[in-house]
């Protein structure tokens, strides 16, 4: 019995339950390249306005894209893809909020 439990410790996600060192590496540098293309466009004044933040909404989406791939194994998941159902929802639940809050704020001060 006690070697039973010892074997649930691990949770029985053995097999590619995580990346490998190659895949983590590769989310790494991925990660700090679009963390440094919109530090460096808004440090240096090398865009403005809505160029500007073009670069650093993409950027910010693209980094979305990577955690979710390289560190959260989203790709790896199983057939019933609940994690992605719930992603999707809360994205949609976000944007949602977000877009309804900017479109209140932006036309309740054309009103006054």
């Amino acid at each position: 019995m006690a070697q039973h439990s010892a074997h649930d410790s691990h949770g029985g996600h053995d097999q590619g339950a995580h990346g490998s060192l190659k895949s983590y590496l590769t989310g790494f540098v991925l990660s700090l390249v679009l963390t440094v293309i919109p530090l460096l466009v808004v440090l240096n004044d090398w865009l403005e306005g809505t160029p500007a933040m073009v670069v650093l909404l993409g950027s910010a989406v693209l980094q979305f894209v990577v955690q979710l791939l390289f560190f959260m194994h989203l790709r790896e998941e199983g057939k019933p893809r609940y994690n992605l159902m719930t992603l999707l929802l809360g994205i949609f639940i976000l944007v949602l909020i977000v877009g309804g809050s900017i479109w209140i704020m932006t036309y309740n001060q054309v009103a006054h």
